[in-house]
């Protein structure tokens, strides 16, 4: 069993299976009560159930096997995010050498660097020397076409994909006093809170919701479901202070910031999505889309999430 692991990341993971486990008795009395045959709703809520108790499973094996385990789980997520990102973007033969340097150097160094606990090289490298990498590598084939917008999108792709995925299994490089060997933790607060954020949001959009917040970005948000969904997640928050070094009015606080980036940030990646004519980055979680769909939130909540953490709580 990984060292990593404490009592109330038991009792978390208990909870979370217990009301998957109510969802899918739910899923299942909607289905039986609905009768045969197909019914969009019901199917896509149930392959979302279905989708949710996969990806518990795999956090959890990770947490259960240790450190190393975690940041190569996030090291997988992050290829295959910047793989979507990458696939919806517009390249060139010219910019192969600084994909190849994307994907097998700056990408897995990145996470060595997490797993060494240098943080003063990991918080630098992809911001500073990767973003001056790139570009240099996507001139040696004399391609101006487009140069630009090709040399941004790579550089965009690495910095969402893996520089901001990464700083969630850096957590666990944290330091924190009266918190030794609880770091895991602050993973699972930091997932709960921006995921639930984002299933609150459309639920209450979905009850109550009116008014569109962004109609021409994401369509399906609206201002009763944002407002109701933040409260919501960041009440959530605070009754989870119990597994973070914060009280529980830090905590609420924390959450509102975390459903706050989350929120901006999804709309951030459903602009990019809208620009480039697609509706989700992938197909990889069946009833979610693609990896990104799922962590468009995390990305922009985690590198604040860990220097607030860093900075007033180590």
């Amino acid at each position: 069993m990984g060292d990593l692991m404490h009592d109330h990341t038991f009792l978390l993971f208990a909870g979370i299976g217990a009301v998957l486990a109510f969802a899918s008795l739910v899923g299942f009395l909607l289905k039986w009560r609905a009768g045969p045959g197909p019914h969009s709703v019901i199917d896509n809520l149930n392959s979302r159930i279905n989708a949710w108790w996969v990806m518990v499973l795999v956090i959890g094996l990770a947490f259960l096997l240790g450190r190393w385990a975690v940041i190569l789980l996030f090291y997988a997520v992050s290829f295959y995010a910047l793989r979507e990102f990458i696939t919806l973007a517009p390249t060139r033969r010219g910019d192969y050498p600084a994909l190849v340097a994307a994907f097998y150097l700056a990408l897995p160094l990145q996470y060595i660097l997490i797993g060494m606990n240098w943080y003063g090289m990991f918080a630098i490298f992809i911001p500073v020397y990767t973003f001056l990498l790139l570009p240099i590598l996507s001139t040696l084939h004399g391609d101006a076409t487009r140069f630009l917008e090709r040399a941004s999108t790579v550089q965009w792709g690495l910095m969402i994909a893996v520089f901001c995925i990464s700083h969630v299994p850096a957590l666990l490089t944290l330091d924190i006093p009266g918190y030794a060997d609880r770091n895991l933790l602050l993973i699972a607060y930091l997932v709960i809170v921006v995921q639930s954020s984002d299933v609150l949001q459309y639920v209450c959009g979905k009850l109550v919701g009116k008014r569109k917040i962004a109609p021409h970005l994401s369509p399906s948000k609206t201002l009763e479901g944002f407002v109701g969904g933040l409260a919501l997640a960041s009440l959530l928050g605070a009754a989870l202070y119990w597994i973070t070094p914060f009280n529980p009015w830090q905590s609420g606080l924390i959450a509102l910031l975390l459903n706050l980036l989350g929120f901006f940030g999804g709309l951030v990646m459903s602009a990019i999505k809208r620009d480039r004519g697609v509706k989700d980055w992938g197909h990889m979680i069946e009833g979610h889309g693609g990896m990104l769909d799922r962590l468009d939130s995390v990305c922009f909540a985690a590198p604040i999430f860990f220097n607030v953490v860093r900075y007033w709580w180590t």
